[in-house]
Formats: C-alpha cells, structure tokens, sequence
C-alpha cells in the first residue's frame, strides 16, 4: 500500500505539488492522471525517495523507502527507462541491481526472460530501442518480486504486441494482490488497465475514485429535434440543457426513456434520442481544462 499525507514540494517560488493526500490499494491497478507539469513524476519521486518533500509523508506498507533495507524486495519502480549506463549490458546492469539488494543471480535470468530479452541479455543497453530499453527498465522492476510496483510511462516505445504484454502483466501483478501505480498520458490505454484513478492538476488532487464513476459523471443524452422550444420544456422539468453547435442538445439529469416519455407527451417528433456516455479521454479533459499548464490556441 502507498499512503500520501499532506505530500507538499516547493521549488523556489513554484508549488510543484500541493498537500497530495491519497492511497494506493492493493489489489487493484490506480490510474495517476494530470496534463503536463501536474507534478506526477515529483511525486512519484518523493514516494521513491529521489526527492525529499518540503512537508506531508510518503510511506510504501507503512515505511518511508529510506527505511527500506533491501528496498527492490518492496517496491519497484520505472520512471526514465534509458538511465542505464550504455556500456552495460543487459544482464550486468540487472545483475548489479540484484547485488546491491542481496537478490539471487538467478533471478535476473528469470526477469529478462519474463520481459523478453533473454536474446539481447549480453548486448549493450546503449544500443538498445526504446521498446527495449522499456522491457529493461520493467524487468529491473521486478527484480525483487516487490509487492509496490509504480510505472511511470511504461507502454512509451512499445509496439502494438507490446503494448498488449504490459497490459496484461500489469493487471496480472494487480491480481495477485500486488499494489500499482501507473502513470500514463494513453487515455485509451488507461481506460483498459486502470481499476481506479487519481487525477491532479497544478500539483493538487482535483478527483479520484473507481474508473466508471469519472465516466458516469459525465452522461447525458443527444437529442436532435425541430422543435427549439423543446430544450426549454426540458429545462422546466429539471434537465440542464447545452445546444450544440449544430443545433443538438446534450441533456444531463434525465434518462433517455424519460426524454422520449415528455416528447411524446408533448407531441414533439425526435430526430435522434442516444444515451452518451463520455470516453476517459472526454472526462480528463473536462476534469482538468482549468488545470493545463500548456494549451493549445482556440
């Protein structure tokens, strides 16, 4: 479990992350959403101990990880896959990761096999794509058969295949009761792995909570009509109305069987009547538009 209390980081004048409260469960896979510049990976960071914060605690099964005495055996991480020295290879890097915590030697065979690059073990990592560097970063990882794994990125690089493999291994981790914390910009691929999400922006937690609830949040119903009085008939009787730029309306706190019932009721012929139901993509933009630090011109 990863718990975060008050988790605050000042950089001079900038407030990189801002009373961060959260926890992290096991057993499932927790979404970390937030534009650029949110203060994802400062967190994350401050979680691994790479940072110290400037108040609050961030503790991993109850300890912070510099009270870790074989720190990989708890927890693995990825966050810059290509920081392997590029003259090592393969195994020797994994080796000496499995030296410095009193790890087995045979588990590094294992780990390279697990990701792949049982073929490319002896080669050096300067050499490697990013897919590959990516595989190698997962297996370090896992080296320790950690109980807290945190991915920051971790499909970056990979091919469709890929992208499939860590999928799978993600939610196969978080199945046997393992804690994860994976951070992505792949709405898409967030949607099909996550179990839970947390989203913050400008350093500070804006939701969190199950995956469907940030999708649910956002229902509503299109309804295409050539009756214009009929958004006002809606209105009246406790729907929230937008019309759309071609003319549509987009109704929230009435059910499309309930919009059908007053049309019908009233007599108002309905061109279109479909229940929308926002992606994860649609959702984080709403959550966040008041929270990106770089946009696009409109």
């Amino acid at each position: 479990m990863i718990q975060l209390n008050g988790l605050t980081k000042r950089h001079g004048d900038v407030l990189a992350v801002d009373d961060l409260t959260f926890t992290v469960r096991p057993g499932l896979v927790t979404g970390f959403l937030g534009p650029n510049g949110a203060g994802k990976t400062t967190t994350m960071r401050m979680i691994l101990g790479l940072d110290l914060p400037t108040s609050g605690t961030a503790t991993i099964n109850g300890r912070s990880h510099r009270e870790l005495l074989h720190p990989l055996r708890t927890v693995g991480s990825l966050l810059e896959a290509q920081a392997v020295h590029p003259r090592r290879s393969a195994r020797k890097h994994l080796l000496y990761l499995a030296q410095s915590n009193d790890l087995p030697a045979g588990r590094v065979s294992e780990v390279l096999n697990l990701v792949g690059l049982s073929d490319v073990a002896d080669k050096k990592a300067g050499g490697f794509s990013l897919g590959m560097s990516q595989r190698l970063g997962i297996a370090a990882a896992l080296l320790g058969d950690p109980p807290v794994l945190l991915l920051d990125e971790p499909v970056n690089g990979l091919d469709p295949e890929g992208v499939l493999w860590i999928r799978t291994l993600i939610r196969g981790l978080a199945a046997e009761g393992r804690t994860v914390l994976l951070s992505s910009h792949l709405m898409n691929e967030m949607a099909l792995t996550a179990d839970r999400l947390v989203v913050i922006g400008k350093g500070r937690l804006i939701a969190e909570g199950e995956i469907g609830e940030f999708t649910e949040a956002g229902a509503a119903v299109i309804v295409r009509t050539p009756e214009t009085s009929f958004a006002r008939r809606l209105e009246l009787s406790g729907a929230l109305v937008e019309v759309g730029i071609d003319g549509e309306l987009l109704v929230t706190g009435m059910s499309a069987p309930d919009v059908g019932r007053l049309a019908a009721a009233e007599g108002v012929p309905l061109w279109e009547l479909t229940p929308h139901r926002p992606s994860l993509e649609e959702a984080f933009m709403r959550l966040t538009r008041d929270s990106v630090e770089f946009g696009a011109a409109r």
